[in-house]
């Protein structure tokens, strides 16, 4: 039996989207829905259901159903869709165009633009009558300026009129579709999205921001019927040289919204600032003949603005029409992503006991995106997630999913990431000198959510004086998770009654084990040392975390493996490793989740990074920087990780307390010969000097697989290695002053954090022992 399709307004409700950008650079088309695969999964509706949400800003658009004419239109992705949606008891918001310009034939300024997607979505009520809320074309008045004022997409205009004419072109075509669609469903309602930002600016900059804060309601206005000679920007608007009654058309034919819908960004509010010297170079242009800085509010202000509440009481007091916010989202690592969408759903409510009619938060991105870094102009394959993880075989949860679930359900929130601010409410989140905040947004105070400043239990990070136990910390320090880092001395891991006494004392949520023997040559004649440090305390503590509920993230090897495969290991293949080393981890893989089914186990190889002297990639660019020959192995191919990406991953997988085994590296495969080559191919340095030799060479008393390179059945979460290593150089090059900095801090942490044993010192030694 299928459910309502009815929203009630007695509650804030949680609603979700689906990015599904079509939009057309040049003559080429890209689709968010053949990137994230929902195109081909049906299974994801149930995935979406199981979320909680009431509703879906849910794709039924002209370029895919009906791309030659309604007579050719292919219905059946959406019957499927939709009936699903219906089945499963989630309200579809239809979305017919969604920063798109309609098929190849059409664009946002061609005069049968409007008429034709009126046509379209009069069949599309026709097919789906019960359908009861449409969003004809997504945000009128942004998509409007990256088309028609900036060039971004298509039709690539770059003008005032261009972008007039397709602001108008949109804001008729939401009218007439809402008129066909009304004809067959007199009750259908108008979800009328669009970014809602602000504009902030020095006081020689106020007229630009003026203008920006009153171009930002054009495309409401005109649909209210509010745009005419009184109009603030109509002297603007007539300049553009289009007729008058165009725009006092819509004051005939009005269509204003049953629901506004504000889609608010981090970078939705601005700042521009008269001296553009002071900002990064990308950041400068020209506003009305002045050169000036623009760039997101809270990279500048010294204090960040309150967030989106009062965003909602100017859209509530200019047009007394309910409100839902239709997308929250930041591209940002997992905890911010949570804090940022606490934080609005707490302003939607602190809005509602204000008197605003605000209806729902809708968390967007469920599958997440792709390519919104360069706006959608290239496929560069750069991804956000969102609740679900398209990366994976199948969608996989996050964290943000099981949050979604408790907001729903009106449970408490869980997760002790929480309690801490999002970065754009930190020290040091800005990209400039920090500029004294506007009195008129010093007098609302916002630190973020409720749950800020309630003590949060820590991550344990064990591993003080190791390469990859600092990297943690520096890191956690970052994204403002809180940790402790331990040394030995805090707590022995193959000693049970130290790991108690140090989770009794912390009483943490996670435990990240960066420590354990790492000498691969001399674990050889080592062996009970070995055993104990990487096989039996790997266990002991995985049974104390198990005992206390609190989730366990330990380090695996490639080494677990002998190298015979012909392609990449993936985490399923059989273990077989050729040394000592190799099959203490191997064991303890087998220990710590046989101890805690709920650890992650990752397998990692060939570490580089830029906070440690001691790593192949460094200590090969430096030699061959000074002339000096430097070997390296020429038959051991591998795939080399970046512990910035490392660590990051990892971090994002135990706040989504993921379990099991999972394989990290960055994609691509080469040997210890090739990564020095390539590494100093990017570096900019001679490589003349380096020397390829085979591994027998090296004399190694312990044996090592000719190929280990490694890959994910579960998912690839770290970007290509040319990618890392072009990251790693530009902080390699970065001021003298800002390295010797670095230095100091990471010489600081390690005096601070206490003698470890040579056991634990630098797990970077073990992976590059292709040297």
């Amino acid at each position: 039996m299928n459910k309502t399709t009815t929203l009630p307004a007695d509650s804030l409700q949680l609603w979700g989207g689906l990015e599904c950008t079509v939009n057309r650079v040049q003559d080429q088309y890209f689709s968010q829905l053949d990137r994230n695969g929902h195109s081909e999964r049906a299974c994801d509706i149930g995935r979406f259901a199981a979320l909680g949400i009431k509703a879906i800003r849910y794709p039924i658009l002209w370029e895919r159903t009906a791309p030659d004419g309604i007579d050719g239109a292919d219905w059946t992705w959406p019957d499927g869709r939709l009936n699903a949606l219906r089945a499963a008891g989630v309200v579809p918001i239809a979305g017919l165009i969604h920063h798109g310009s309609g098929p190849r034939h059409t664009s946002l300024v061609d005069v049968g633009f409007a008429q034709e997607l009126a046509d379209y979505a009069g069949a599309v009520a026709a097919r789906y009558p019960w359908l009861e809320y449409y969003t004809p074309v997504n945000e009128i008045c942004t998509t409007a300026r990256f088309a028609g004022l900036y060039g971004v997409w298509y039709p690539h205009g770059r003008d005032d009129r261009t972008f007039i004419q397709a602001l108008l072109n949109q804001c008729r075509a939401t009218v007439l579709s809402m008129r066909a669609i009304r004809a067959v469903n007199p009750n259908a309602k108008l979800v009328q999205t669009d970014d809602l930002g602000k504009t902030y600016s020095t006081p020689e900059l106020s007229k630009v921001a003026e203008f920006y804060n009153e171009r930002r309601w054009l495309g409401w206005d005109l649909l209210c019927g509010m745009v005419g000679p009184e109009h603030k920007l109509w002297s603007y608007l007539l300049r553009t040289g289009i007729a008058a009654e165009e725009f006092l058309w819509f004051r005939d034919n009005t269509c204003p919204p049953d629901i506004i819908g504000v889609n608010y960004y981090v970078t939705s509010e601005r700042w521009l600032d008269h001296r553009p010297e002071r900002y990064p170079e990308h950041h400068r242009g020209v506003a009305d003949g002045i050169p000036c800085a623009d760039i997101e509010a809270s990279r500048a202000l010294a204090t960040p603005t309150p967030g989106i509440a009062p965003l909602l009481q100017e859209v509530w007091d200019r047009y007394g029409i309910p409100l839902a916010i239709t997308e929250a989202h930041i591209d940002a690592n997992r905890e911010d992503q949570m804090r940022w969408l606490l934080e609005i759903w707490e302003a939607a409510q602190q809005s509602r006991d204000n008197g605003v009619d605000v209806r729902a938060v809708t968390v967007w991105a469920l599958l997440g995106s792709f390519d919104w870094n360069c706006l959608v102009t290239a496929n560069r394959g750069y991804y956000e997630p969102g609740p679900l993880d398209v990366r994976s075989p199948l969608p996989r949860p996050t964290a943000l999913a099981a949050m979604m679930r408790e907001l729903s359900s009106g449970a408490p929130l869980s997760h002790p990431v929480l309690r801490a601010q999002g970065w754009w409410r930190r020290p040091g989140r800005q990209l400039c000198q920090p500029v004294a905040t506007p009195d008129a947004l010093t007098s609302i105070s916002a630190d973020g959510h409720r749950l800020v400043g309630i003590e949060a239990a820590p991550i344990l990070i064990l591993g003080a004086t190791g390469t990859l136990g600092q990297a943690f910390a520096r890191i956690c320090e970052k994204r403002n998770l809180a940790h402790r880092l331990l040394s030995r001395q805090d707590m022995d891991i193959a000693d049970a009654d130290s790991v108690e006494r140090a989770l009794a004392r912390y009483k943490p949520w996670a435990v990240v084990n960066t420590c354990g023997y790492v000498r691969v040559d001399d674990a050889e004649n080592d062996i009970e040392r070995c055993e104990r440090e990487n096989t039996f305390g790997a266990a002991t503590l995985a049974a104390a975390c198990a005992r206390h509920g609190v989730h366990l993230t330990t380090f695996s090897s490639d080494l677990v493996f002998d190298g015979r495969n012909e392609r990449p290991y993936v985490e399923s293949d059989a273990v077989n490793p050729l040394n000592v080393y190799g099959r203490t981890k191997a064991a303890a893989e087998r220990a710590v989740l046989d101890n805690h089914p709920g650890a992650l186990v990752v397998r990692t190889s060939a570490f580089f990074g830029p906070w440690d002297k001691h790593n192949f990639v460094t200590l090969a660019l430096e030699a061959l920087e000074r002339g000096d020959p430097f070997v390296a192995a020429s038959d051991m191919t591998i795939t080399p990780t970046y512990v910035p990406d490392l660590v990051h991953a990892c971090l994002d997988l135990a706040v989504d307390r993921e379990a099991g085994i999972w394989h990290l590296a960055n994609k691509g495969e080469l040997t210890w010969a090739e990564l020095a080559r390539r590494a100093a191919e990017l570096a900019g340095v001679d490589a003349s000097l380096l020397e390829p030799r085979p591994a027998a060479e090296f004399g190694f008393t312990a044996a090592r697989p000719a190929y280990s390179s490694l890959h994910s059945e579960r998912g690839a979460l770290l970007p290509a290695l040319d990618d890392a290593l072009r990251r790693y150089i530009e902080l390699r090059n970065a001021d003298r002053a800002e390295r010797r900095a670095l230095e100091q801090e990471a010489e600081g942490r390690q005096q601070v954090a206490g003698g470890d044993s040579q056991a634990e010192a630098n797990e970077v030694e073990a992976v590059q022992s292709g040297t």
